[in-house]
């Protein structure tokens, strides 16, 4: 655990113990990807030591609501009350959703017409208008033989995650990815005064480097579409 005590001068603590899912490329669990280089950017020329932290997504958040973490990462806006919400995101999810090339293409505003799935523990039903018919899966590895026996419509998950399960498939000419939403990406703080001292000083360094455009490089290295522009504002 670390030491609530190490205070700078100024109230913030000098480090952030930051737990995530491991997402390949995004967060490695060797502190590596995409989210770990702009968190420290954020985070350590201010002064505070970013600690990187991998655990499954369910164990994150448990981690975070009994201050044994200050913050998950990864988060969609609002999706837990018990936690401090920056006002800026890091970054956005890129929602697809994937079905057989044969069924009509959904779009942003029918996609929740249609029977869904998802991985448990993401709840895009909050996120996609009038989603109500949907079941949620323990794992990725069943989706394939669901879509083809026509189960479900479409699987529902970001675009890195389509792109895994579409690696999977024996013809993946069968199936068509579709673009159904963009969902900005939070850090979900702990509910005390040491989350909050970092919380604030996450908004005023993103406000900064959205600005300055030093973020920028991170997403061309990783070669990830950046999420902002310089005039962009908190959603």
């Amino acid at each position: 655990g670390f030491a609530p005590w190490v205070m700078a001068a100024d109230g913030v603590p000098k480090q952030i113990h930051l737990v995530s899912e491991e997402w390949l490329d995004y967060t490695n669990a060797d502190g590596t990807g995409v989210a770990w280089d702009v968190l420290r950017k954020v985070f350590e020329p201010a002064g505070v030591k970013v600690v990187a932290q991998s655990a499954p997504y369910s164990r994150a958040v448990g981690l975070v609501k009994r201050g044994e973490a200050d913050a998950w990462v990864g988060s969609y806006k609002d999706e837990s009350d018990d936690n401090l919400y920056p006002r800026w995101h890091f970054d956005l999810d890129h929602i697809y959703a994937l079905g057989l090339a044969s069924k009509p293409v959904p779009t942003p505003e029918n996609v929740g017409n249609y029977r869904l799935a998802w991985v448990r523990g993401y709840d895009y039903s909050s996120y996609l208008p009038n989603a109500h018919d949907f079941r949620e899966i323990q794992r990725r590895e069943g989706i394939l033989p669901m879509l083809e026996h026509d189960r479900v419509d479409f699987y529902i998950d970001a675009l890195t995650e389509v792109d895994y399960v579409l690696s999977q498939a024996p013809h993946p000419e069968r199936f068509r990815r579709t673009h159904v939403a963009e969902l900005p990406l939070y850090l979900a703080f702990a509910r005390n005064d040491r989350a909050r001292a970092l919380r604030d000083l996450f908004d005023k360094r993103m406000a900064e480097l959205v600005r300055s455009g030093e973020l920028k490089p991170i997403f061309e290295h990783w070669k990830q579409p950046y999420p902002f522009t310089a005039d962009s504002t908190p959603h």
